[in-house]
């Protein structure tokens, strides 16, 4: 049974429950599916779907999808022009501090502790909302700073400055040291490190999940992925991979792997990031010169917040463009992704 409104309003997450009746009676290769609007539809229901995947482990989202949509899909990655993420390179979990108000700090709070550059390290500011471009760069880095968001991690050396280790008292004292994460690292001050990654992936998305290159080669939370590309694809996916990734079947398949959480957010776990189908690294070398061309105004595109500009402009280069799918397919993958993402914000809604 789906609904496209909320039945239980204050639910953090989309969740199915199953009645497994005639458990035991042998495996079965479909699911008989009802919708409904809301609780007070159930009374005037439609004819069932029967949706039957092509793999067992597809999520059941699958049976929303329009199936020429789908069908574009599956040819694309057939014919090789698009793949899963994890082909890139992998994706990863950021760090957890314990405490991120804490450990993250703003330049001015740096300052006024008196802490010492060695005792820090480049940090991209918990949250993602500064990562709906195609790089974050230093001087990027340095106007958050200016606007006191958190570009360091204080992650003192092994002989902590005397202002560092007053900070690392302080800390005790407000019983920082007591959180789980910090109580069972040795020493707790000190949160281990994962290296820069190439891609940082946004994770919590009212629109789409985004890809941003790493320019400032700063350090990230877990409030984002990190993408850590393969030797072999690293040149062209630093540099293209953001902007090639945001056409259109990629953020129809987003729909299709993430998961709707409250609020009408959609949420990207790294399990689901690796299989995000993605332009392949042979099929964006093939658009290597019209993505370099319009790269420009897609940024401009993204700075303004006009995500639907950029998308069609990526479209014409990746998809259309490039001869892999005509304009009229492209209108069945824009329309299933309308759809699917329409669900999910109306949902949203629907929980308030």
């Amino acid at each position: 049974m789906l609904f496209t409104e909320r039945v239980f309003p204050e639910a953090e997450a989309d969740v199915v429950l199953l009645l497994a009746d005639g458990f035991n009676e042998g495996p079965t290769d479909h699911a008989t599916i009802y919708q409904a609007q809301d609780a007070e539809a159930l009374a005037s229901l439609s004819g069932p779907l029967t949706w039957k995947p092509t793999d067992p482990s597809a999520k059941w989202t699958g049976l929303l999808v329009d199936s020429d949509a789908e069908e574009h899909l599956r040819a694309l990655c057939a014919e090789g022009h698009f793949t899963s993420l994890d082909t890139w390179g992998d994706t990863t979990l950021g760090m957890v501090t314990g405490n991120n108000r804490y450990f993250a700090l703003s330049p001015a709070r740096v300052k006024e502790l008196g802490l010492p550059r060695k005792d820090l390290v480049r940090l991209s500011p918990p949250g993602s909302s500064h990562l709906r471009g195609l790089e974050l760069s230093t001087g990027a880095m340095t106007k958050l700073g200016q606007q006191g968001k958190s570009t360091w991690l204080f992650r003192p050396s092994d002989k902590p400055s005397p202002a560092s280790q007053a900070y690392i008292d302080a800390g005790h004292l407000a019983g920082v040291d007591e959180a789980y994460k910090c109580r069972v690292r040795k020493p707790w001050y000190r949160v281990p490190l994962l290296k820069p990654a190439d891609l940082l992936l946004t994770c919590m998305n009212a629109d789409t999940p985004r890809l941003t290159t790493n320019m400032a080669g700063a350090h990230h939370l877990n409030s984002v992925h990190g993408v850590y590309l393969d030797g072999q694809h690293r040149e062209l996916g630093r540099e293209l991979l953001p902007s090639a990734s945001l056409n259109s079947v990629t953020l129809l398949n987003a729909e299709m792997v993430g998961r709707s959480y409250g609020g009408g957010i959609l949420k990207l776990e790294p399990r689901e990031a690796d299989v995000w189908a993605m332009p392949s690294p042979a099929h964006v070398q093939t658009c290597a010169d019209q993505l370099r061309l319009i790269k420009p105004d897609v940024a401009k595109f993204l700075q303004r917040g006009d995500l639907p500009a950029a998308v069609k402009l990526v479209d014409s280069a990746v998809l259309v463009g490039s001869g892999i799918i005509t304009e009229s397919e492209l209108d069945h993958v824009r329309d299933a992704h309308a759809t699917l993402a329409g669900r999910r914000q109306a949902r949203g809604r629907s929980g308030h």
